[in-house]
């Protein structure tokens, strides 16, 4: 039996009705904050990657702290927080959506798939001298390392016909999958 992860709508709702009153009431901003729904979309899609709202608690518990403290140094009064807003009170993402290679020579975008959602990865990679090996290393599994040897064979059988004109022999092929990096790199790149 299968068992479906909450959808985007159902994860806002649970926010909205549940892990926000919550969050706000126990930093004492009741009346104080107002927490857009594109803020928490912001915060669903971009922050957490898990099914379970553990997650999301951690990361709008967070925001009301980090609210609270500038509502007691006197720095605002009010917050209205809206998805633009979120990146500076959170700080480094934990999901990579949304991030990428845009504009970056050696790295490109990626996309993958498992029971509780997909997502966008980063992958780098580089030619080196060597013993004309692909190395595959970094938040690869197994089929994903097969891939990137499909990848390399393809290129080989069809580099007569293609921009590829450079010989790979005596060269080692590294690609890399890092960890998502955060959102303002992956503002300097695009």
């Amino acid at each position: 039996m299968t068992f479906a992860g909450y959808t985007e709508r159902e994860k806002l709702e649970i926010a909205k009705r549940y892990l926000v009153p919550r969050q706000l009431h126990e930093n004492g901003l009741t009346r104080a904050v107002h927490v857009t729904d594109a803020a928490l979309s912001e915060i669903i899609t971009s922050y957490t990657r898990e099914p379970a709202s553990a997650s999301w608690r951690r990361e709008i518990g967070k925001l009301g702290r980090k609210i609270a403290r500038q509502i007691a140094s006197g720095e605002v009064e009010r917050v209205a927080v809206d998805a633009k807003d979120v990146d500076d009170l959170l700080g480094v993402l934990r999901s990579s959506r949304a991030q990428g290679a845009r504009g970056r020579g050696g790295g490109g975008d990626g996309m993958y798939y498992t029971p509780v959602g997909g997502d966008i990865m980063f992958v780098e990679a580089s030619v080196m001298r060597g013993k004309r090996e692909l190395v595959a290393h970094g938040q690869l599994g197994d089929v994903m390392k097969e891939s990137a040897r499909a990848a390399l064979t393809y290129a080989k059988s069809h580099a007569d016909r293609s921009a590829f004109t450079t010989s790979i022999g005596g060269t080692d092929i590294h690609i890399h999958v890092p960890r998502a990096p955060s959102r303002r790199m992956a503002h300097r790149r695009a």
